[in-house]
């Protein structure tokens, strides 16, 4: 178990080429996410910042979105997301986010492996 405060959090600069930084709170270490589970981290995306475009091959992505809102890019479209919203994008599909607005977009990243 870990609290609030105690987890390590990343901040990662121009995140597959995207504007700005993503900053990523692993919830669970390498070992506890053991070998099927490669992400499982809260995710802050800030105005003006971007997780760039990027597929996935041989893994699944879901997002459940906390709070804020932004624009979602799921292959070629394009949808506006907002807190409760949960997004999957499929092995061999891609996506990205776009915060254009006011206040930072939280959500919990999930990327299972096949």
């Amino acid at each position: 178990m870990t609290k609030t405060g105690e987890r390590e959090i990343t901040k990662k600069e121009n995140v597959n080429g995207g504007a700005g930084y993503v900053l990523m709170e692993a919830l669970l270490n390498e070992e506890e996410r053991a070998e099927h589970c490669r992400i499982f981290s809260q995710v802050t995306i800030h105005p003006g910042c971007e997780l760039g475009y990027h597929e996935h091959h041989g893994e699944t992505e879901t997002y459940y979105v906390l709070s804020g809102s932004a624009t979602y890019i799921d292959n070629d479209k394009e949808y506006e997301i907002k807190a409760g919203d949960v997004t999957f994008c499929k092995d061999g599909d891609g996506h990205g986010i776009k915060n254009h607005g006011t206040e930072p977009i939280i959500f919990i990243a999930l990327v299972l492996k096949k």
